[in-house]
């Protein structure tokens, strides 16, 4: 079906995006030891509160390289 074809988690991955934050760097900042590991977590909607804490880490990132 074509929802099955829709890519999860939209908001966080547009909000990086926005913010020039790579999914790696969240990935290395959340402790991930490869990036594929948090891709895999990626693919399955997340709560609200998991996406708050990685939409935090995607502004820390974001300010530390716009200082």
């Amino acid at each position: 079906s074509e929802r099955r074809n829709m890519k999860k988690n939209l908001d966080i991955r547009q909000y990086a995006k926005d913010r020039n934050v790579n999914l790696w760097q969240v990935s290395e900042r959340l402790g991930y030891a490869h990036e594929s590991a948090f891709s895999r977590v990626l693919r399955h909607e997340l709560s609200s509160e998991k996406k708050q804490k990685i939409m935090k880490v995607i502004d820390q990132i974001y300010y530390e390289e716009t200082e």
